[in-house]
């Protein structure tokens, strides 16, 4: 990895402020979600967009306004589709000449590739990547505290200059995200592994449910849902994103496939020797690697987990929040579990070991039940 990796939390110092206006070109989910977010810091966001509709949905949604004649950007925000980045960035160089252009696209080292071999104006160029998304897209699903908490890549190139890197970070900051530098190559590296892999595990997995009986999938429970989640994506979106980062994509694939063959061989034969200790050791890796999962939703080592039963009526779900802040515990992580059948869900609540039992007593003296099995 090159130094650029290194600086997660590093900025380029002296300071800087996101100057308006900010147009954004898409105004899908990334895009209005930007929109909102800086919309709700004051900011002046201009919105523009090829369908007609979506734009008049994001407007009506308050991600920004119309563009109009006199318009200076001083920051091109691009999220539209990956197969229209390179184009659209190209066009917003030129259009604006007093404006650095940047883009949220999910694969960055091709757009960079073409953009130079166009011969557009690299010094106003930077591409970034906020690592955050929902399994739905358009302006109806559009959030203001989408990037909470999330990894904003930038990407950095030759022709970067610092005050640059300053506004992008200063804009992943605001949005509430943790900026990243990484050179474009690392970064598609990167996603291959953490988010375009994952999607095709997710969607191969889920496919095998086409053929199963409704007993059969009336069995699923959390476990089939957590790994299948993201196999609802957009088909048309996904096959764009792959195609643009296949090579890091099958890399990864392929040492996917050697260790599932040797997982399956020792399925075949369970009683041969060795098989059972790969089988082990197989399981065992998977808990070293999800243990380095940060944040949301990893299994931290470092937090306990509660289990709290909540009754699928209005009000339960915030009140439960409400106390826990009432009890001055702070929430690391959370996640709801709905029972099916039952109108009855489970919520697993990260909290600092040390606060993990008196939090528990103060919750059940306040009616609460806890689940067993929390660890």
């Amino acid at each position: 990895m090159s130094e650029l990796s290194d600086s997660r939390a590093a900025r380029v110092s002296g300071p800087v402020r996101i100057v308006g206006p900010v147009r954004i070109v898409g105004a899908g989910l990334l895009g209005a979600s930007i929109g909102l977010a800086l919309r709700e810091r004051g900011l002046d966001v201009i919105l523009a967009d090829t369908s007609r509709s979506n734009l008049r949905l994001a407007v009506d949604y308050g991600a920004g306004r119309l563009a109009r004649a006199d318009d200076e950007p001083r920051l091109v925000i691009v999220a539209v589709p990956p197969d229209l980045v390179a184009d659209v960035v190209a066009a917003e160089l030129a259009a604006h000449p007093n404006a650095l252009v940047s883009d949220v696209a999910s694969v960055k080292s091709g757009i960079l590739s073409w953009l130079q071999d166009a011969g557009a104006d690299l010094a106003r160029y930077l591409g970034s990547h906020p690592m955050a998304g929902r399994e739905r897209g358009g302006a109806v699903s559009a959030r203001a505290d989408l990037f909470l908490g999330r990894p904003w890549v930038i990407t950095p190139h030759d022709a970067t200059a610092p005050e640059q890197l300053r506004v992008l970070e200063d804009l992943a900051i605001e949005l509430g995200a943790t900026p990243v530098r990484m050179s474009a190559e690392e970064h598609d590296e990167g996603v291959a592994l953490v988010s375009h892999v994952p999607q095709l595990v997710a969607s191969l997995l889920a496919a095998r449910l086409r053929g199963a009986s409704d007993a059969e999938v009336g069995l699923a429970g959390q476990g089939l849902r957590d790994t299948t989640r993201i196999a609802g994506s957009n088909p048309e979106l996904w096959v764009q994103i792959l195609g643009a980062n296949a090579a890091p994509v099958a890399r990864v694939l392929r040492d996917y496939r050697d260790e599932l063959d040797a997982v399956i061989s020792a399925l075949d034969a369970p009683s041969a020797s060795g098989s059972l200790r790969r089988i082990a050791e197989t399981l065992a890796a998977g808990n070293q690697g999800v243990a380095r999962i940060p944040g949301k939703h990893g299994r931290d080592d470092r937090y306990a987990v509660l289990i709290v039963k909540v009754d699928d009526r209005p009000g339960q779900l915030a009140r439960l929040l409400t106390e826990i802040g009432e009890e001055g515990v702070n929430l690391e992580d959370f996640r709801l579990e709905h029972s099916p059948g039952a109108q009855v869900g489970f919520a697993e609540i990260d909290v600092l070991p040390e606060a993990a039992h008196r939090l528990a007593a103060a919750l059940e003296a306040r009616g609460w039940t806890l689940a067993e099995g929390g660890r």
